[in-house]
């Protein structure tokens, strides 16, 4: 199938980006070098297209009981303007995706949400929710609106003026985990002061006709997927696909790292499974490490114990430009995950010496 293509695809092409497949969307990976983008938010401030994320619109008399069955946080919680991160998980308490959810202005008096789904998931997500809406016999809408915007995510720590220079609204006062509806250059857009790079920023929503309009406005370092990743494990952000595959690598939150996510006094899909997994405890779990040796980790390479045998597999890793060393995320039994823990990665069939780390490697806002 042909790969899809962000609205601004020509326009990054004009600028000499590099690109790459990713989740069946054609996006750029780099534009300049990923070191000079990754410096750039880490140092300044600057811009990624992100429109590959997929964005889906819930909204009527019983938008919120939806949410509240379909995501493991607890969507109660949230006012207008609120937004949440959470799992959506299986009937085992497998996790399907990871997902930010906002809660929208109200559309004709009933509560309104949109999340936003991984790349090349939206469909799937769609039809799920579409799937238990009828099981369930609940009133709502659900739209699937991934090809109706794009989305931008400005980052680093000057990208708060940058945004607020821009906006009708003043947005510098939004809180972390905040959003709100105001006019960029006279486009209707969604700020939400969210990102996936560690530094402070905002994430906008644009409708797709506007895109290039909305772009143009930001003067400020273009980033493509290649420093988004290297900046989000030294972040300890997890990524769908590499973290926890429900086909491949089948993982609960709490093996992730992302047990905070979960509400276990809501009822949803997958509740009394990670309920018993709690009760159970873990035998596996997700840890940063840093490589004592010279080399680099990758996704699916080893990790052993000081004696050679495999304990682990590595799920992402990299040579964190910020603090010139190799790092990288993996899984490991939790007798081996404490923090100073010595143990190996295996690199092109070399034993590297290794050290579990506390996560974020870097400090984050």
């Amino acid at each position: 199938m042909p790969l899809q293509t962000p609205p601004l695809r020509g326009i990054h092409d004009e600028r000499g980006a590099k690109f790459t497949e990713f989740g069946g969307w054609d996006m750029p990976v780099e534009f300049d070098s990923i070191r000079t983008e990754h410096a750039a938010v880490r140092e300044d401030a600057g811009i990624f297209d992100v429109s590959h994320m997929g964005q889906i619109h819930v909204t009527g008399p019983d938008a919120t009981a939806l949410m509240q069955r379909l995501t493991t946080n607890d969507v109660t919680r949230l006012d207008v303007g609120d937004a949440q991160y959470a799992a959506i998980t299986d009937e085992e308490g497998i996790v399907l995706d990871d997902t930010v959810v906002y809660r929208l202005p109200d559309e004709d008096g009933e509560d309104t949400y949109l999340f936003v789904p991984n790349a090349g998931t939206d469909e799937a997500t769609h039809e799920r929710w579409v799937s238990y809406r009828n099981e369930w016999d609940l009133e709502a809408t659900v739209d699937n609106r991934t090809d109706e915007y794009a989305m931008f995510a400005v980052q680093g720590p000057n990208a708060p003026e940058l945004v607020d220079a821009v906006t009708e609204e003043p947005v510098t006062e939004l809180g972390r985990f905040e959003a709100t509806e105001t006019a960029v250059d006279g486009v209707d857009c969604w700020v939400a002061r969210t990102g996936y790079t560690g530094e402070d920023g905002f994430e906008l929503l644009v409708p797709e006709g506007e895109s290039g309009r909305v772009w143009s406005l930001f003067d400020c370092q273009p980033c493509g997927l290649g420093a988004r990743d290297t900046l989000r494990i030294e972040a300890g952000l997890v990524l769908a696909g590499q973290e926890f595959d429900h086909e491949s690598n089948p993982r609960t939150p709490y093996e992730i790292g992302i047990g905070f996510t979960v509400a276990l006094e809501t009822e949803f899909v997958g509740r009394d499974a990670l309920e018993r997994a709690t009760e159970a405890g873990l035998e596996e779990q997700l840890v940063g490490f840093q490589l004592i040796d010279r080399g680099v980790p990758r996704h699916g390479y080893d990790i052993t114990n000081t004696e050679g045998r495999v304990v682990g597999t590595v799920t992402s890793g990299t040579m964190s430009p910020s603090l010139a060393q190799p790092i990288g995320l993996g899984y490991v039994p939790t007798e081996y995950a404490e923090p100073g823990t010595t143990l190996q990665v295996v690199v092109r069939g070399q034993s590297k010496k290794t050290r579990v780390e506390i996560t974020p490697f870097i400090e984050t806002v």
